[in-house]
């Protein structure tokens, strides 16, 4: 069985507090094709929380679990419950340098420990039919030659792994807070660069700093996919872009009015299932950013849609004070 998708040639990275299904669902009505990523979701949570963690609609597909544990027997459990739920695919979080995820074994300073990882990807892959992948920095601390990263690179992908997304920046495990990390160590693609040519039976992707379609296609010409965070986030309408830009799709691109109509529908049927319509609309803020009245359109939506009995005609009606003109 081919355990990978044909090509990640564009994902949306896994953003604690904000990539939940809601946010995915929107990002699915902009792109068919690009890969979404969960929130990271601890092996803890899914064994013994108290909620439900996995939960996502079926449009989101193709959607996977990062999950972030190094006990392998969790783990592996784990795997068997987000196969058995219907995601598409799992991810290792080997990358996360919070002082949180350290303390509970994993993220970031796993990639000192690149056997245990092995053992993780190999005991998951022998008990499910999905991908197994891993999503690392390029070192930490002081740990960031690159051969250091070509080891463990090496030892995972005997292990099973076929895809590994890298951020192109190393991770400090102190001194540094998560925010920091994202910012202050410097790219260095150049480094993922030589992991492809390394490493040319397996799939790269290369994540960290990436804010165009021109950047994408530049990365394209050297890896195999490119994973993009805070930039999508906080600008969604990039998306409408994907799969004309990426995959040569002839559909038209969706308006930024179209997508408020199917996202309005969305709303309705949440709201009638006892949702609010802030934990929707939280990740649609930045939609209209660029236009006349996008201030106007994000202040509505967060002054107005925390309030009771709201619903869909929130978003319409803060939709109504941007500007008329360039309303693609």
């Amino acid at each position: 069985m081919n355990k990978s998708f044909k090509k990640h040639q564009l994902s949306v990275a896994p953003m604690l507090d904000w990539t939940d299904r809601h946010c995915r669902y929107f990002y699915r009505v902009m792109s068919k094709r690009t890969v979404l990523y969960t929130e990271m979701v601890t092996t803890g949570a899914i064994l013994f929380g108290q909620g439900d963690y996995l939960s996502f609609n079926n449009e989101e597909h193709p959607v996977v679990l990062q999950l972030g544990g190094s006990d392998v027997n969790a783990m592996t459990e784990c795997a068997k419950i987000a196969e058995h739920q219907g995601y598409d695919e799992i991810n290792i979080n080997v990358g996360c340098p919070s002082d949180r995820v350290q303390n509970g074994r994993f993220g970031a300073c796993l990639m000192a420990e690149p056997e245990l990882v092995a053992e993780c990807v190999n005991q998951m892959q022998n008990v499910v039919d999905i991908p197994i992948t891993v999503k690392s920095r390029i070192g930490i601390d002081d740990q960031d030659s690159y051969q250091f990263l070509h080891t463990f690179i090496d030892t995972v992908a005997q292990a099973g792994c076929q895809h590994f997304i890298v951020h192109a920046r190393k991770a400090w495990l102190s001194g540094l807070s998560p925010k920091q990390n994202r910012e202050v160590p410097p790219l260095d693609y150049q480094r993922v660069y030589q992991l492809k040519q390394d490493f040319q039976q397996l799939e790269i992707s290369i994540n960290g700093g990436i804010k165009n379609y021109q950047e994408v296609i530049t990365h394209l010409a050297h890896i195999d996919g490119v994973m993009i965070g805070r930039e999508v986030y906080q600008n969604p309408y990039f998306l409408a872009q994907a799969d004309q830009q990426l995959w040569g799709e002839t559909t038209p691109i969706l308006s930024r009015g179209e997508i408020i109509e199917q996202m309005a529908e969305y709303i309705d049927r949440y709201v009638q299932n006892g949702g609010k319509v802030w934990h929707v609309v939280r990740h649609m803020l930045g939609l209209c950013n660029g236009l006349p009245g996008a201030k106007q359109f994000r202040r509505y939506l967060s002054e107005n849609s925390r309030r009771e009995n709201g619903d869909s005609a929130i978003l319409h009606e803060a939709f109504s004070l941007v500007g008329k003109t360039n309303m693609s």
